[in-house]
Order: structure tokens, then C-alpha cells, then sequence
């Protein structure tokens, strides 16, 4: 991947994050995330009004946070990458408000980035490998499986036919009553826990490379409903947790070799589960395939993997011009 010469600065307000990154090519000046979570949980989920009011307060100060951390001023940019699609249109129009802004002030070259590439190209950021691979997009709103020809060149192979995986996270964390998010509430929770006490459903059978991850959550409802007093939520965490992440790890390890790769790549916001990344670690061991995932920092909304995937779209000619809109969906390039 060739990237601009110089700092590219890359702005994320798709959901709940507030994030300003900067990166110079695959080196990581800056990575400030302010993140809403403290705030939903009051709500016990996002609330999307609430969402795009704190990204409008907070924008200005991560910012300002991001070109301190980089040690340099808004001048030394040489690009500007944001998120536009997809995403929660109210809380994608804030970052692409200020986004619009400084490309006009600083007449430097602007790219709305597609939020799902950038979390597949984000394990290039620190890492280096071969193409073509298999990537587990995993996250709150997406659980996907994509083969990675080259950057820019995707095939979908299978995704969530219901809820996507950190969705079921949140869900069966507010079930027991663990709070949001739910993905480190469970993920706390499981420590100590047996996961074979409460056998739950794993969803769709083999031979297929989707997901189903509502028949979990309905089976998390119930075991809460039938155990009530008894019920031991550490064990019941710890069940829930190992088997969605049993499914992610052995699907990807099942289109792996269907695709004839030697390499997948874990990216998303429910990458950053320990039990997913020593998971997927041990059976990928076991088949001689390498598996590259991000640091936890790069899993989560960040401006950094905005950054990076702007540095190279741009460097390959690719520009966006001032009337870009925020898109709530958007299929991979």
C-alpha cells in the first residue's frame, strides 16, 4: 500500500466514539477516542439523538487532544479522511460537518472513508502480510466474513442473518442486568465462570459461513427466567461468551480453507474479546494459519484506521468532493 507524504488526520462519529486520529502513512501520530459509553448507559443502549449532541460538544476538544499528542498544527496536514458511511446519520454528519470545514480552511484534498474498510485495512497499520486473506469483521452493528483479494477488492462470504455478534454481547449483558457496553460487561463477568453449565444454542449448522446469533440471546432469556435466584450469572456469561465466540473463531477457520488462504485477520470492535483472540489464535495454530490482529486500541471506532485508510485512498487518486452526504448503510467498495 502506498500512502500521502505527511500527516493525514482522520475523524470517526459513527456511533458512540468521538475520535480525532493521525497518522503519517502506517505510523500513529495520534489516536484520541472520547467515548460515550459512560453516558448510554444510563439508557442501557445508544440513543442516537444523544449520540450526535455529544459528538458536536466533544469534536473540538479531541481534536485539539490529537494535534497536541501528534506534536504538530493544523497546517502541517497534508489530508483529511472521515467517516461518512456507515454509521447513525445524525452522529456521521458531525464529523462530516468539521470535516468539510477544515478541508476548505486548509485546501488540502478530503475523502469520506467507508467505516468497514477501514477496520479490515486496520491490521495493516502495525502489521505486514500477503493477499489474499480472510477477514472476521465483528462488531456491534457487523459480523462479517470477507475475503480480502488486495485492498479495495472484497468478497463477502457469509454474515449474521440477525443480530451481529456485539449486538448479542449487549443484548444478553443487559438481560443479566451486567449494563452497556456489553461486550467487556460479559467479557468481566465470564472470569471464573464454568461455560459448560448452561448449554446454549450455537445458531446455524454447518456447512455455511452465516451466523445466527437471536436464538442465543433467546435461550440467555430463558435460562434467566427458569434459574431465577439460582442462577449463576458468572457461568452463564462464561457459556454465552464461549459459544458466540466458538462460532466466530471456527467459521473463520472453516472459510479459510474453503478460500485456500493462509492468513485471516480479526478486526472490529468485538476483537478486542480475549477469549475471541486466544480462540482463534489456538485452532489457527493448529492449521498453520497466521492470524493478524490489531492492537485493542485499533479494534474499537478510531480516527487512526480513518487516517490510514484515507492516506491511501487518497494517494491512489481518489478524492471527495464538499457535497458528500452521511449514508446510514453502505456495502464495501
Amino acid at each position: 500500500m502506498n500512502y500521502l507524504q505527511g500527516p493525514v488526520i482522520g475523524i470517526e462519529t459513527s456511533c458512540d466514539e468521538t475520535s480525532v486520529g493521525i497518522v503519517t502513512g502506517k505510523t500513529v501520530l495520534a489516536n484520541v477516542i472520547s467515548s460515550q459509553s459512560e453516558k448510554h448507559r444510563e439508557w442501557g443502549g445508544v440513543v442516537p439523538e444523544a449520540a450526535a449532541r455529544m459528538h458536536a460538544e466533544l469534536f473540538l476538544p479531541v481534536l485539539k487532544s490529537a494535534l497536541q499528542e501528534a506534536d504538530i498544527s493544523l497546517h502541517d496536514l497534508v489530508g483529511i479522511g472521515v467517516t461518512n458511511r456507515p454509521g447513525l446519520v445524525g452522529a456521521l454528519s458531525v464529523g462530516l460537518s468539521g470535516a468539510k470545514a477544515l478541508a476548505c480552511a486548509l485546501k488540502i484534498p478530503f475523502i469520506g472513508v467507508n467505516h468497514l474498510e477501514a477496520h479490515i485495512l486496520s491490521p495493516f497499520i502495525d502489521s505486514s502480510f500477503t493477499h489474499p486473506h480472510v477477514c472476521l469483521l465483528v462488531s456491534g452493528g457487523h459480523t462479517e466474513l470477507i475475503l480480502v483479494r488486495r485492498p479495495g477488492e472484497y468478497s463477502k462470504l457469509g454474515g449474521t442473518i440477525d443480530d451481529a455478534a456485539g449486538e448479542a454481547f449487549d443484548k444478553a449483558a443487559r438481560t443479566l442486568g451486567l449494563g452497556y457496553p456489553g461486550g467487556p460487561a460479559i467479557e468481566k463477568a465470564a472470569v471464573g465462570g464454568d461455560p459448560d453449565k448452561y448449554p446454549l444454542p450455537r445458531g446455524l449448522r454447518e456447512p455455511t459461513f452465516d451466523f445466527s446469533f437471536a436464538g442465543i440471546k433467546t435461550a440467555v432469556a430463558r435460562t434467566v427466567e427458569q434459574y431465577a435466584e439460582n442462577l449463576d450469572i458468572s457461568s452463564l456469561a462464561a457459556s454465552f461468551q464461549t459459544a458466540v465466540t466458538s462460532v466466530l473463531a471456527e467459521r473463520t477457520l472453516a472459510a479459510a480453507r474453503e478460500s485456500a488462504v493462509e492468513q485471516i485477520t480479526l478486526v472490529g470492535g468485538v476483537a478486542s474479546n480475549n477469549e475471541l483472540r486466544n480462540r482463534m489464535a489456538q485452532l489457527a495454530s493448529k492449521q498453520n494459519i497466521q492470524v493478524t490482529i490489531p492492537h485493542h486500541r485499533l479494534c474499537t471506532d478510531n480516527g487512526a484506521m480513518i487516517a490510514h485508510a484515507a492516506s491511501w485512498r487518497i494517494a491512489i487518486g481518489e478524492l471527495s468532493s464538499l457535497d458528500l452526504e452521511a449514508s446510514a448503510k453502505s456495502p464495501l467498495p
